[in-house]
């Protein structure tokens, strides 16, 4: 085998056999093949695609080229969630803690920052003394006795998908159906939860823009899952608008523990209680009431033992950034759009996401919302609030701002589009 020969397989819309899929994970998981070349055959599959033979096979052959977690020593059931990311989409830190606190075992692995997306582990840093790193007794422990945690992956943990993963974000090969579907499946697989809900972003913000899409990916990936095992389903969500208020790491972190307080965006409120339900029903818990584990503040205090199991404090105060500039309203009117992917890329050049896979973030960097669609706005008022270290920045930031909104004069019958619009599985 060779890497030439494969790149050029699927360059010219061929389909790779399993012994082609099979090498050239294994080669590149150990350096026999090189970065531009990985990037030169993941820019084949995202333009040609694979069959649901190669997506399976590739998704077989990530998780082969590491280790596979067994939580069947905890006595409670697990479940995790996966979201396709999104912009705002915070929702991972308040659901980890509440489905936890009905009942089951949360194992939560997830990652940074891709593309124009956030990062749950970026998010999680911006909490002084927080580390997303635990070795797999840690991980067991902190599930045993907290209920949930949120690490990174292992690197035990199909390495060949934390090689790719990093290099998809930096080679324009994010959007791909195959490639997202089998890095997710890969390392939930491997990961060995007992269930699995997928959060399938659908919009601007999201790396599917359309529902056809979504639910291509969605059906393939809940595929995956249950021929693997693993009670799969997936939920398809809006992300034609940022959730929530805030989009930043720090900015985010502050939002979900209003969320677990008891108050925070309703949009944010409603999505984590839908998940929530899912995993608890997934998990073999139906009966779970994570409604009033929000309300009564159990859920906050997992959140708290969470936080504190991995290092953090969740008393510190939230870094800030050392610099605002606040975008006006042009206009008086009806707020009829506000674009999540604008949003999402004046977040990123803000400093909260990264350029290179090397690349630090700010943890105080981002964009904050003073309004939503259908909110009556008067020309001059705060739409958004952004902040940085680097002001610098501040011009590439309202560039990509520059038609993120709408305004409409006049009446205007305006209805939010639903957060939940389909179940898959």
């Amino acid at each position: 085998m060779d890497a030439i020969s494969v790149i050029r397989t699927k360059r010219d819309r061929g389909t790779l056999t399993p012994e082609q899929i099979d090498w050239v994970i294994d080669a590149y998981t150990r350096g026999e093949v090189a970065d531009e070349q990985m990037s030169a055959l993941a820019m084949a599959v995202l333009l040609n695609g694979m069959s649901r033979a190669e997506i399976a096979r590739w998704t077989g052959a990530m998780i082969a080229s590491g280790e596979r977690m067994d939580f069947s020593s905890l006595a409670r059931p697990t479940a995790d969630k996966h979201s396709t990311g999104g912009v705002g989409d915070k929702i991972t830190l308040p659901l980890a803690p509440l489905v936890a606190a009905c009942g089951a075992a949360v194992p939560q692995l997830s990652g940074r920052g891709l593309g124009h997306t956030g990062g749950t582990l970026d998010k999680l840093e911006a909490i002084p003394g927080w580390r997303a790193t635990l070795t797999n007794p840690e991980l067991l422990g902190i599930l045993d006795d907290v209920g949930a945690v949120i690490c990174a992956a292992g690197d035990g943990l199909a390495p060949a998908d934390k090689k790719l993963y990093a290099l998809r974000d930096v080679t324009g090969t994010v959007e791909s159906i195959p490639l997202i579907a089998s890095s997710i499946m890969s390392k939930k697989i491997a990961e060995g939860t007992g269930s699995l809900v997928l959060d399938v972003k659908v919009g601007s913000g999201a790396f599917m823009k359309n529902l056809d899409d979504a639910r291509e990916l969605a059906a393939t990936m809940v595929e995956l899952g249950n021929d693997h095992g693993v009670r799969t389903t997936a939920l398809l969500t809006g992300m034609a608008t940022p959730l929530g208020r805030t989009a930043g790491n720090a900015l985010e972190v502050r939002e979900s523990v209003e969320v677990l307080a008891g108050g925070g965006p309703a949009d944010v409120v409603e999505l984590t209680l839908a998940l929530a339900r899912e995993m608890l029903t997934a998990a073999g818990l139906p009966d779970a009431d994570p409604e009033k584990a929000l309300a009564d503040g159990t859920a906050m205090d997992h959140w708290r033992r969470m936080i504190t199991a991995q290092g953090g404090d969740p008393d510190a105060p939230l870094p800030e950034a050392r610099e605002r500039q606040v975008v006006t309203a042009p206009s008086s009117g009806t707020l009829t759009r506000l674009d999540a992917y604008a949003v999402g890329l004046a977040a990123w050049r803000l400093g909260a996401g990264r350029a290179r896979k090397e690349d630090p973030v700010q943890a105080g960097a981002g964009v904050e919302l003073h309004a939503r669609p259908g909110d009556r706005v008067v020309a001059g008022q705060p739409l958004l609030t952004l902040h940085t270290d680097t002001p610098e920045k501040f011009p590439y930031a309202e560039a990509a701002l520059a038609d993120a909104t709408e305004i409409a004069t006049g009446a205007v019958d305006f209805e939010a589009p639903p957060i939940v619009l389909e179940r898959v599985g």
